[in-house]
């Protein structure tokens, strides 16, 4: 009795439909090899839902069981040329066993015979199939292509968001528990300073719950939020980014701030005062981090906390390193240079302080101005544009284009009107107790913990240089004018 090795294969539901289900193949080959007076001694299948990598496996193993048996083996048998395989590499190699091995290559509803004719036939018909997966691979992805330039969202949905199909087509929708999940988290980070630890320890306390299979939100998981264009109503595709269709959970003006605080943040331990990006190095540019070392006495333990920057390692940077203590007692020289005796002085400074606020707020109303007409010019070539694609004057792929350069003007134009406000009622409050609280900055920072020193720092100085290990500040509004009194002060005191 013949033997026979067969394989049937299916790679679309299409084909299935189609009449090419991997039953009635089988069925074809059986039939064929009971003709010939023979049986299938082995049987490979491939499914429509098999992934590459099992398709490929499947195939190894007919190769290796042919050449392992093809002495006892009287033929391969497929149902058809484009059934064997699906590239010319996969056909070379059943070619070979044909000619190497003497195992005859059998289509049971293509029959060729085993000569030039019929081995040209063949190869046609490979070449056919090759062809014929080749076009479709540029098909799928010019065919998800158009779908993201439309705007549709392909492939797993991010967290906030779940797979649906909706009029048979797979499309996003909004996950309200995961989506409330996601703001929050854009929330904590954004406007409550606190770092990615810092939300991660926070949104785990309110007892939010990340997945059913693992409530506790994953560091990595929400750093990966943070950065993820898909919050703002955008579909990446290939290194480029869309407009979507799907819901933003997340507006610009939070987004971009957001960004801007994960371009140059440096993680830093919550004790160290002075490690922020508040301070930069001055040789390199690049925030100050601080570091404690345990040094063993007779005495026990002792521990130094030093401040260097984070390139302090790197080739040619001076490895410079500064005590904690010395730039305690240079801030307190600041803080003790800001005071004023003098109640003369005192009533000078305060007459000073109520002019340079009331120009900064006439500045800032001026700014605020030129930034709203930038706004409505803005919103007006957004409708203009949108007038343009409904009158199909321009194409889609121009119009993604436009809109997103024009939506993320207007998010900038946002975010400095924000930023414009913020400013006007810090400056507008601090102008009030901004002379008081100078007089009293040495005593509110020794009794102050980490988090009030912080907060000092960040209400005075608006930047501040460490070269070497000199401390060299920027002071903020309306704290500079304080300074610059203090100059006024002694050229009083030299013509008096």
């Amino acid at each position: 009795m013949k033997q026979f090795a067969a394989l049937a294969r299916v790679s679309s539901r299409e084909q299935e439909r189609e009449g090419f289900s991997l039953e009635v193949q089988e069925e074809a080959l059986r039939r064929y090899a009971a003709q010939a007076g023979g049986e299938i001694v082995k049987f490979f299948k491939i499914a429509e839902t098999a992934s590459k990598g099992e398709e490929r496996k499947t195939f190894r193993e007919l190769i290796g069981y042919a050449k392992k048996n093809a002495a006892f083996l009287d033929g391969l048998l497929f149902y058809k040329v484009d059934r064997a395989s699906r590239n010319l590499f996969d056909y070379v190699e059943l070619e070979r066993l044909e000619s190497e091995y003497d195992l005859p290559f059998i289509s049971v509803s293509q029959p060729t015979e085993n000569t030039p004719a019929g081995r040209m036939m063949r190869r046609t018909l490979a070449n056919m199939a090759s062809f014929y997966t080749e076009q479709q691979s540029v098909d799928v992805r010019e065919g998800l292509s158009r779908r993201v330039r439309e705007g549709w969202f392909i492939g797993l949905a991010p967290y906030g968001y779940r797979n649906v199909r909706k009029d048979g087509r797979g499309i996003i929708e909004t996950d309200q528990e995961q989506a409330a999940n996601v703001k929050r988290i854009f929330q904590l980070y954004a406007y409550e300073n606190l770092t990615i630890d810092g939300v991660v320890e926070r949104i785990n306390g309110e007892g939010r719950i990340w997945r059913k299979s693992q409530p506790a939100f994953p560091r990595s998981s929400v750093h990966n939020i943070l950065k993820d264009r898909a919050y703002i109503g955008e579909i990446s595709h290939k290194g480029e980014w869309y407009p979507g269709k799907h819901e933003p959970l997340v507006d610009r003006a939070t987004w971009n701030r957001v960004q801007a605080l994960l371009g140059g943040h440096v993680y830093q331990s919550q004790t160290h005062t002075y490690a922020s990006q508040l301070i930069q190095c001055g040789h390199c540019g690049h925030p100050i981090t601080g570091e404690t070392i345990t040094k063993k006495s007779k005495n026990g333990e002792r521990y130094y906390t030093y401040y260097r920057c984070t390139y302090y390692n790197r080739k040619g940077h001076p490895r410079i390193r500064v005590r904690e203590a010395d730039l305690e007692e240079q801030v307190l020289a600041i803080f003790d240079k800001m005071k004023v005796e003098n109640e003369d002085v005192r009533d000078w400074f305060r007459m000073v302080l109520a002019s340079q606020t009331r120009d900064a707020q006439a500045e800032s109303l001026s700014q605020r101005g030129e930034l709203q007409r930038q706004e409505t010019l803005l919103v007006q070539q957004q409708d203009r544009l949108l007038n343009m694609r409904l009158a199909d004057d321009i194409d889609q792929e121009t119009f993604a284009r436009k809109q997103t350069e024009l939506r993320d003007r207007l998010a900038s134009i946002k975010l400095q009107l924000d930023v414009l406000d913020r400013s006007h009622d810090e400056t507008a409050e601090l102008a009030s107790k901004v002379f008081e609280l100078s007089q009293t900055l040495r005593q509110q920072w020794l009794t102050a913990d980490y988090a009030a020193k912080r907060r000092i720092l960040e209400i005075v100085f608006l930047n501040c240089t460490l070269d070497g290990v000199t401390l060299c500040p920027t002071m903020r509004k309306p704290f500079d004018v304080l300074a610059e009194g203090l100059v006024s002060e002694k050229s009083r005191d030299d013509r008096i």
